[in-house]
């Protein structure tokens, strides 16, 4: 058994420089766990925590259920995959994946079975000779996947691995990821800022911003009840409409429209109504709140439109997700607010209203 468990991590550079504050985070045999969010949100930092090539500031991470907070990365029994693949030019594809078992003083036997039944998974086989100036980019990554592997530690660790393929490549090797990592029964921490990658991998994902938890739960809930506004905000793309309405009883205001809000004790004077571009339809449904508006703009994504609707009697502005052949007469329509798939935050915090 090796459970990760990070507990109340901080880690502080100087006063104002602060990108951990106070993160809890559990993450069990097997599971996949992403770190998700925008560029200086303390992903990075959190990984480097975890592998110890950085000292908290307070709080602990426990492996196994041993404090290991003051161990040493090479007596932690992780392994780290870099986004820069941090490969030795000099050595052969076998001697990059065999190095670190090499240093541990494994038979020679042991390692050359682990080296040939790891590459092929991975399909390096037939590259074992080469040396990394002699492989493409996907190749290199899979090369550095496979010394991770190689040394069956307890966990693994991930910072941006496919941030450097180029988009086909990229969606060929999460592929190869997600079905590596299905047979590993060891925690997996995963850093990125793509969200497709987090979506499509992931048990858990963590959502971060600004050094906070934003929010810890399975890639379905994020998408379908985010926490806050930024979750609602970063995950999902088209991004989701979100827009701040004024309050009149229980209903928020949207140009000449009246629409009904969850039951609460106090009453907002404003809120935010989030809805996602693909939970709008187009025309007068029995299920949505349905209202008029001037079509300004159509985005052809291909095998979807994006419509931007200024909606009648105000400025606010609705982005509809419909497909490729939906059609319509003239640029003003009617659309309709799946009313099960509206999302209703707070002004002041940004927390979720119901």
């Amino acid at each position: 058994m090796a459970k990760l468990e990070l507990q109340n991590l901080r880690k502080q550079f100087a006063p104002s420089v602060v990108p951990v504050k106070d993160i809890t985070i559990e993450v069990e045999d097997g599971e996949f766990l992403t770190l998700l969010g925008p560029s200086g949100c303390g992903k990075s930092t959190l990984l480097r925590l975890i592998a110890g090539l950085e000292q908290p500031t307070q709080g602990k991470v426990t492996i196994g259920g041993k404090n290991v907070t003051s161990v040493p990365p090479g007596k932690r029994n992780i392994s780290m995959v870099f986004q820069s693949y941090a490969l030795y030019p000099h050595m052969t594809v076998f001697e990059n994946i065999s190095a670190a078992l090499k240093l541990r003083k494994i038979p020679r036997e042991e390692i050359e079975k682990r080296v040939n039944d790891v590459t092929q998974k991975l399909g390096l086989e037939h590259l074992l000779t080469r040396k990394p100036g002699q492989l493409s980019g996907g190749q290199r990554q899979r090369v550095a996947l496979a010394r991770s592997l190689v040394r069956d530690p307890d966990i693994f660790l991930l910072d941006e691995p496919l941030s450097n393929l180029d988009a086909l490549l990229r969606e060929q090797v999460r592929a190869d990821l997600k079905q590596l990592f299905e047979t590993q029964n060891k925690p997996v921490v995963y850093v990125t800022h793509d969200q497709i990658e987090a979506m499509t991998l992931s048990d858990k994902i963590a959502v971060l911003c600004d050094g906070y938890l934003q929010q810890l739960a399975s890639p379905h809930e994020i998408y379908t009840a985010p926490a806050n506004k930024f979750v609602a905000g970063f995950v999902g793309s088209p991004q989701m409409n979100l827009i701040t309405l004024d309050c009149q009883g229980n209903h928020a205001v949207l140009g000449d429209y009246k629409i009904f809000l969850p039951q609460l004790k106090t009453q907002p004077h404003q809120v935010i109504l989030g809805i996602r571009p693909e939970d709008i339809s187009l025309g007068d449904i029995e299920t949505g709140e349905t209202i008029a508006g001037h079509l300004f703009l159509v985005e052809d994504f291909g095998k979807e439109k994006l419509l931007s609707v200024r909606v009648n009697g105000s400025d606010q502005t609705l982005r509809v997700m419909v497909p490729a052949d939906r059609t319509w007469e003239g640029e003003m329509i009617t659309i309709s607010l799946i009313k099960k798939q509206l999302h209703w935050f707070y002004v002041e915090t940004g927390d979720r209203l119901n």
